[in-house]
Formats: structure tokens, sequence, C-alpha cells
């Protein structure tokens, strides 16, 4: 990806919440770091990622944003996603909601790599998805 600038992930996660409908959903975001991307593409990354939290997770749901050594995560409190659906999630047209469309996480996924990053899916720490983003190019502070 060659249009990338530097992003501060904490500003641009608090913008996309305000663009999801979560009722009183919330977002924590526990990161503090700068990251070499698309603004606009990593912008569809966070609000794909907070409507499939509330989709599966419900309108309460809680979910944080947070740092690891190459990347970051989106975690939330839902119902998880069973490991043997984990791989099949960002497949085009793969939902397990009435109301999803299966383009989300598709899109996310094809994000990601449009960034040269990595995205797998495993337990969040209160059992719902987590979302894990990494080989990410942060900008040294």
């Amino acid at each position: 990806m060659s249009d990338t600038q530097p992003v501060d992930l904490a500003t641009i996660a608090d913008r996309c919440r305000e663009n999801v409908q979560m009722e009183q959903g919330r977002v924590i975001t526990t990161v503090d770091r700068t990251v070499w991307a698309d603004s606009s593409r990593l912008k569809q990354v966070f609000e794909n990622l907070f409507r499939n939290a509330v989709e599966h997770g419900g309108p309460e749901v809680t979910v944080t944003v947070g740092e690891l050594t190459d990347g970051f995560y989106v975690e939330d409190d839902g119902a998880g996603i069973p490991p043997d659906e984990r791989n099949a999630v960002f497949e085009l047209g793969y939902s397990q909601s009435a109301n999803g469309t299966g383009f989300g996480l598709n899109i996310v996924k094809q994000i990601v790599d449009a960034h040269d990053w990595q995205i797998r899916v495993t337990d969040g720490t209160d059992g719902g998805a987590r979302f894990e983003i990494t080989n990410v190019n942060f900008v040294n502070k």
C-alpha cells in the first residue's frame, strides 16, 4: 500500500465508534500508538469490526482496542467465534447472522492484506471474539 500516513489508533477508533450504532455499547481504547496506514481504509477496518461486535454481541457489547507488540487488537465481550469457524469468517458471503451480509469481515481481511499486515481470530478475555492485527508498521515515538 503506497498511500500511507501516520494514523493515531486511539483517535481513529474513537471516531469510528461515533459512526456505528452501538446503543448502550461502548468502546474502550487502551492503545497509544501511531501506525503507517491508509486512514480511510483503516477506518473501514474499525467500523466493520465494531459492527460485527454489535451484530453478534448485542447492543450493550463492550469493545476493547488494545496494543500488541507488533500490532493491535479489537476484542469484544460477546459470544465469540468457535475455533472451527475462525478461518471461514473472512470468506466473502459468510455470515452466522440472519441480518449479516457476509461482507464486513471479508473487507477487513482485504484491507489488512493490502497493508501487508496479518489478521487472526482468537478468544477474547471475556469469551468474545478477538481480532489480532499484526505485522503493523508503527511510527516511532
